[in-house]
């Protein structure tokens, strides 16, 4: 089972970027779903995550820019990304925590932030 993910591409500094995610539905209604991220050279780190009651979680580095929101009736997650800078430069991956014990991903998508 591989998340769809889509919406990344080349902005520059304070722009704004929103990434999607699709998710089989059997999945993505037990699933906590998360934005990961792996900068060049780095590990990857989670950057926002939302329960099924929409209660989220953000990497303090994104707190304030980002927003992660989910829709349960068309089984996607977005994350909204404002203000960026060079440093949210990475590929970005979706996440689905499923029962919180099984996780499945998305392929990654790159996003750029670059003048």
């Amino acid at each position: 089972v591989q998340l769809q993910a889509s919406g990344g591409g080349l902005v520059q500094p304070g722009g704004s970027l929103r990434l999607s995610c699709a998710a089989p539905g059997s999945i993505f209604r037990l699933s906590i779903m998360g934005w990961y991220r792996q900068p060049p050279g780095n590990q990857r780190e989670l950057v926002a995550s939302i329960t099924d009651s929409h209660t989220t979680n953000y990497t303090d580095a994104v707190k304030g820019r980002f927003t992660i929101t989910r829709d349960n009736v068309r089984n996607r997650v977005y994350l909204q990304m404002n203000s960026l800078k060079p440093e949210d430069t990475a590929v970005y991956y979706c996440n689905a925590a499923w029962r919180n014990s099984v996780n499945y991903w998305g392929q990654g998508t790159q996003v750029t932030v670059s003048s």
